[in-house]
């Protein structure tokens, strides 16, 4: 359950979360959860590696989140509860959290899981993940004993509970990976990964597929239910469809096809969810590198953006089931705000605009080159969006190449060294501004890594109404920081806001228990079952 002592001022923050988000109550059981049996999920994502310590992303969290266990998970309605911490206390000053440990959790090799193995992977996590803001504020981690850890911030940090979820902070076995090698490209995060999850891991062949199965020794009395749990890997969306709809897939998550999510709605094995992303705030944009000309000229930027029409990517590319987005905080985000600077579609404007800018169309009818980038295996919301834009900004003289990549590491690749034009990408806002969206605009966070501040954006105002609102318990006062911040990065631009990704979970009917809490498909399985 939650602390009795979780302070007024953060059960505030997260009322207002599940009251944006529109949670909905956990569904109820039409039978007992039944034990054994194999669960296949089928993804399109390949990961790197399976250590979400150092690795964000679906690829990566997804099994992460099987393999090791975290402080705390959430429930659908954004409620922090018990996981390897039983119980916790925030202090009232937002500076430290203490944590009390399950007595009873073990490694998958039998060590037990202690404060040390939890105060080594938070300071893994602030030296190593992308998520630079996540961690930030923590000076440090007191263990007391071996069952007590307690986080130390330097200033009041918000969204440390939420820090504490299954995706953002898997504890790793200090015994294995303090042993002085780069967690970055640590051995034991693809060969022999050990964690504390529900399930082990027995194979990891990152282009096909990872086999996980149960961990009798799971800290939780009877779970998990299943035996075994397997991600099958295919980049090609169709050909996991077709084994969908075989039967030898049981559950599709983030799914986002129109025309599959319309043709599923009507085939009464299959059920669909859009519950269970609602921590995730899931945005499909296009971003401009800004260290390159001519994007570096903000009116070539306003000039692009006027040239795409979102509503017809929307209603048209897919089929009516997206929204359009206008901002870099997702519109059920308490943190949002309409007062932002927008582009409405006219082409006529967008080519006088890039003549006031200097770039005149030249006799070969072009004003320059520019390339286009975009995430492999969701090519309704990327790859499509991209063609479409290389379509519009034909129109108004600028060429563009679309670039394939082979799969997500050679994306990823491309991203984290910057060698980009322009790029599709779908971003998360992570629950909190300060986990999933800072990370994107802080120019601190200008780093050669994947989902950072890849467009080498720079506004000092911006750095300080972030680091300002990081360190903010008041969530009046957060949402004013946050506010003025999403007016100015929206004039600025340098990124382009599409949509909002229209997720779905499809799963067969024989799926018990179908993830839907906050985090969703990237949450443990331990209760999922088949009847």
């Amino acid at each position: 359950m939650m602390n009795p002592r979780f302070t007024r001022r953060q059960t505030l923050d997260f009322a207002l979360l599940a009251a944006a988000a529109g949670t909905f109550p956990l569904s109820a059981l039409a039978e007992e959860p039944k034990r054994g049996g194999t669960f296949v999920l089928g993804t399109t994502q390949v990961p790197r590696h399976l250590n979400g310590a150092v690795q964000s992303g679906v690829a990566t969290a997804m099994p992460s989140t099987q393999i090791f266990a975290s402080p705390l998970r959430f429930d659908d309605k954004w409620n922090p509860q018990p996981y390897l911490a039983e119980s916790w206390k925030m202090a009232e000053d937002g500076k430290s959290l203490t944590l009390n440990l399950r007595k009873n959790a073990l490694f998958h090799d039998g060590q037990p899981v202690t404060s040390a193995d939890v105060a080594f992977t938070v300071m893994a996590i602030k030296a190593y993940h992308p998520f630079k803001t996540m961690m930030a504020p923590v000076v440090g981690v007191d263990t007391p004993d071996a069952h007590t850890a307690v986080i130390r911030t330097s200033t009041p940090h918000p969204a440390l509970l939420l820090c504490m979820s299954p995706a953002l902070c898997p504890i790793l076995p200090k015994h294995i990976y303090d042993d002085g090698q780069s967690l970055l490209t640590h051995p034991r995060n693809s060969v022999n990964v050990i964690g504390s999850g529900p399930f082990k891991v027995v194979e990891f062949n990152p282009s096909q597929r990872i086999v996980m199965e149960r961990f009798d020794k799971f800290f939780l009395p009877g779970k998990p239910y299943l035996d075994k749990v397997i991600i099958s890997i295919n980049p090609d969306s169709a050909s996991l469809m077709l084994s969908l709809e075989r039967g030898d897939i049981n559950m599709m998550p983030f799914v986002s096809v129109p025309t599959d999510l319309r043709r599923l709605a009507n085939e009464k094995q299959f059920t669909l969810t859009a519950r269970g992303y609602e921590g995730i705030g899931a945005l499909n944009w296009m971003e401009f590198n800004t260290a390159k000309k001519p994007l570096s000229d903000v009116q070539v930027r306003r000039a692009i953006a006027t040239a795409i029409d979102k509503n017809f990517i929307t209603k048209a590319l897919m089929g009516g089931f997206a929204v359009p987005d206008d901002g870099p905080i997702i519109a059920s985000s308490p943190f949002a705000t309409q007062d932002l600077h927008r582009y409405p579609y006219d082409l006529k404007k967008a080519a006088a605009m890039l003549d006031a800018a200097g770039y005149k169309v030249g006799a070969n009818g072009e004003r320059f080159k520019l390339t286009i980038d975009y995430l492999p295996g969701v090519d309704d919301q990327q790859k499509t969006v991209a063609e479409y834009i290389r379509g519009q900004l034909k129109k108004v003289g600028i060429a563009v190449e679309v670039r394939t990549s082979a799969d997500f590491p050679s994306w990823a690749k491309r991203m984290a060294t910057h060698d980009f034009d322009l790029a599709m990408d779908i971003v998360f806002n992570w629950g909190d501004p300060v986990i999933g969206v800072a990370r994107t605009y802080l120019s601190t966070n200008i780093k050669p890594i994947v989902w950072t501040n890849t467009m080498s954006y720079r506004n000092p105002k911006v750095d300080e109404l972030l680091n300002d609102a990081a360190t903010t318990l008041d969530p009046t006062v957060r949402k004013a920081y946050y506010a003025t911040f999403q007016k100015i990065v929206t004039d600025d631009l340098p990124i382009d806001y599409i949509n909002v990704i229209p997720y779905h979970t499809v799963t067969g009917k024989k799926v018990g228990n179908v993830p839907t809490t906050i985090w969703g498909p990237m949450s443990p399985y331990d209760e999922v079952y088949l009847t």
